[in-house]
């Protein structure tokens, strides 16, 4: 892993290729770039509910024959931000060309365009075997607990081949739980805002040159279970904290048992049962 270097803003790129951008994270960056000054392309298997006045491009990721629409959206594109891909367990045959082969694609045509940067979105499943209780900095070996954390873990691989293998800066970004507010008592730790996850991708677009980087993606949590410093050293500034619900969300929940995986795990159930 290259050294990080202390963030300075750098010039606005052109344009940002957002994939999956129909989803959740990709919907709250439609709307929270394009107000700091960020111009948006989007690209996804379908386009928004509502229209929203930006380009799109409707395509598969995994579909060779929709190659030439991926290129063609990655055409004059200084940075992707590559969240396409299916977001949780499922059987293997339907992770592959989704978060393998489409991954590949998407980095293949990057490269291809001439894309500097690489935004991945990678999740904390990745090390999701790591037992909590202390906090687990970017340095410890991957531990995937699920076959949607291992493809996660190539993805990283991958960005690390295409930053070394050709000069592309990558940041691999272990996403927690990223919801309007934390998802019961585990989330207290792992919870990544609506704004904190503008906050985090704009840091990472302004960022300067930083070869290949995993950082861990969550808000300022008091209960945080992941180390921050590598994203605080990129420029990350998160202003929430998933403190402020815990007395409401642990009096809607039962206080988990002893020994109940998520607690025990960083991965949480997703280590017992493929669920999050």
């Amino acid at each position: 892993m290259s050294s990080v270097l202390s963030p300075v803003p750098s010039p606005i790129p052109s344009s940002v290729l957002v994939t999956g951008a129909a989803g959740r994270i990709g919907s709250l960056l439609r709307s929270g770039l394009p107000p700091l000054g960020w111009r948006l392309r989007c690209l996804d298997l379908v386009g928004p509910v509502e229209p929203d006045g930006l380009p799109w491009t409707i395509a598969d990721i995994a579909d060779v024959a929709a190659a030439e629409a991926l290129q063609e959206a990655m055409t004059g594109v200084e940075t992707v931000v590559h969240l396409a891909g299916i977001p949780t367990e499922a059987a293997f045959a339907d992770l592959l060309p989704a978060n393998i082969d489409g991954t590949y694609q998407v980095f293949e045509a990057a490269r291809r365009a001439g894309v500097a940067r690489v935004v991945y979105a990678s999740s904390n499943h990745a090390v999701g075997f790591h037992a909590t209780g202390s906090l687990l900095t970017t340095e410890v070996r991957t531990r995937p607990d699920s076959l949607y954390g291992v493809t996660k873990v190539f993805g990283e691989a991958l960005g690390s081949f295409y930053a070394d293998r050709y000069g592309m800066d990558v940041a691999a970004v272990r996403i927690g739980s990223c919801f309007d507010r934390p998802p019961g008592e585990r989330g207290l730790a792992t919870w990544l805002s609506p704004g904190d996850t503008v906050r985090l991708i704009d840091a990472l677009l302004h960022a300067p040159s930083f070869g290949f980087q995993v950082l861990y993606g969550i808000s300022a949590n008091t209960r945080a279970w992941w180390d921050l410093a590598p994203a605080l050293a990129l420029g990350y500034r998160p202003q929430d904290d998933a403190e402020v619900f815990a007395q409401e969300i642990l009096a809607e929940h039962e206080p988990l048992p002893d020994g109940d995986p998520d607690l025990r795990f960083v991965g949480g159930r997703m280590t017992v049962n493929g669920r999050t």
